[in-house]
């Protein structure tokens, strides 16, 4: 009997994988391989405010965090306007109910803060049990996802964002790694998740070329992968992208490119790391096999065409897709960065599109929300929708639901059939 279920179970876990808990829960910024990939086959295509809203919930306050994903909870962060009181938000994914709004930090003197940015724009992190928000230089806590209680907090990393923040913290084994790249200073560093105790902390080694530190700035969230047996975390900043040993911070190879501002997240394929800037090359490709400084010897190809400098970019199979600030969409050969196809499709974007079962989906400042074919060879548009408020934050997938938060409010948006359409 032992021995048919060890059998059985085997059999399940084979064939099942993704049925282990937590394997595809939206856990960051990008979702859980930071790339804006979703798993479902069964994401809706078509909503408005009276159809295929499943719950909407009013958030308080003025915040471009995106929504994160862990069993029924739904995580994101809030600010005042003015940058006083900065929150944890937790909804019940299955009902839309607020369960937890907690009051993380209260700032005295809150820095500058650009209002097309917010003090609450980068994504959390969750994993089971806990959950990590990070206000840039404001403070960066962890709190028990059950009663919503504050483990540890640090405030004491310093950094004149100048404009507000904007770079995510990811979590890696047992690092939460976050990125300082500000006016004044420039650094990434690695605390333990657990404790919030500083593991490492490594200062920028990029030639900027000016002493004017607007132009120093970058919001861009890393990413961590391993090539030839080699981990790197690939850190984008002004003037150059920096590649770090993501267990010790040690420097592993630069690529000066120019521009500045940097916000949208690398992405590593084909065996290539995909940079996104502002400024400069604007996109580029670089081979991370090298050591030291690289820019002359590993960029495989640029594009200066149409070109983000918000919305990261999708790489499904062979291609590169891309929308621009001002609604450009393009698609390109990830491998030699050659422009396939370019159409205006309209609409300012800051959010991430998303791509799940060969569709692709873009969300704009305004409330539209655009779907087409993941198509190498033409745009193609399979639908337009609209709410009421439009999104600065990049959407979550949870099951075959899409959970896209507004200005203003958060939905869970899914097609379900009634009672009528079964039969």
């Amino acid at each position: 009997m032992r021995l048919t279920v060890v059998i059985l179970l085997g059999v399940w876990f084979l064939f099942f994988p993704r049925s282990l808990p937590g394997a595809e829960y939206w856990n960051q910024y990008r979702g859980p391989a930071g790339n804006g990939q979703a798993q479902s086959n069964s994401l809706p295509l078509e909503w408005s405010e009276t159809k295929g809203v499943i719950w909407k919930t009013p958030i308080h306050g003025k915040a471009w965090s995106s929504p994160v994903v862990w069993g029924d909870q739904v995580w994101m962060t809030s600010a005042t306007e003015d940058g006083r009181k900065l929150y944890a938000i937790c909804v019940d994914a299955r009902t839309g109910r607020v369960t937890h709004n907690r009051t993380v930090f209260d700032i005295a003197e809150p820095m500058y803060c650009i209002a097309f940015n917010s003090y609450a724009s980068p994504t959390p992190v969750v994993e089971q049990g806990r959950l990590w928000v990070h206000f840039g230089s404001a403070g960066t806590a962890c709190l028990d996802t059950a009663s919503g209680e504050v483990v540890w907090a640090r405030q004491d990393l310093p950094c004149d964002h100048f404009r507000g923040p904007g770079s995510s913290p990811i979590v890696f084994r047992d690092l939460l790694i976050l990125t300082f790249d500000g006016f004044d200073l420039q650094y990434v560093t690695a605390l333990d998740k657990r404790s919030g105790n500083t593991v490492w902390k490594t200062n920028r080694g990029i030639e900027y070329g000016t002493t004017d530190g607007d132009f120093k700035k970058s919001y861009s969230t890393p990413v961590v992968f391993e090539h030839q047996g080699r981990l790197q975390l690939v850190s984008p900043t002004a003037a150059g992208t920096i590649a770090y040993d993501p267990l010790t911070g040690r420097e592993l190879w630069k690529v000066h490119h120019g521009g500045y501002n940097a916000a949208a997240r690398p992405l590593y394929s084909h065996g290539l790391v995909i940079i996104n800037l502002e400024g400069g090359l604007r996109l580029m490709a670089v081979r991370p096999d090298g050591t030291g400084d690289v820019s002359k010897t590993h960029v495989v190809w640029t594009c200066n065409r149409a070109t983000p400098t918000r919305p990261s970019q999708l790489i499904v199979r062979d291609h590169l897709y891309m929308v621009n600030d001002a609604g450009i969409v393009s698609c390109l050969d990830v491998g030699t960065g050659t422009p396939i196809w370019t159409h205006r499709m309209g609409g300012n974007h800051c959010a991430s599109p998303i791509h799940a079962d060969d569709r692709i989906y873009f969300f704009d400042e305004n409330g539209k929300a655009t779907v087409i074919e993941a198509n190498s060879r033409e745009f193609r548009q399979l639908a337009v929708n609209q709410l009421e408020t439009g999104c600065m934050a990049s959407p979550a997938a949870l099951d075959d639901a899409l959970i896209v938060r507004t200005k203003t409010h958060l939905y869970r948006l899914e097609w379900r059939p009634s009672r009528d359409a079964t039969r």
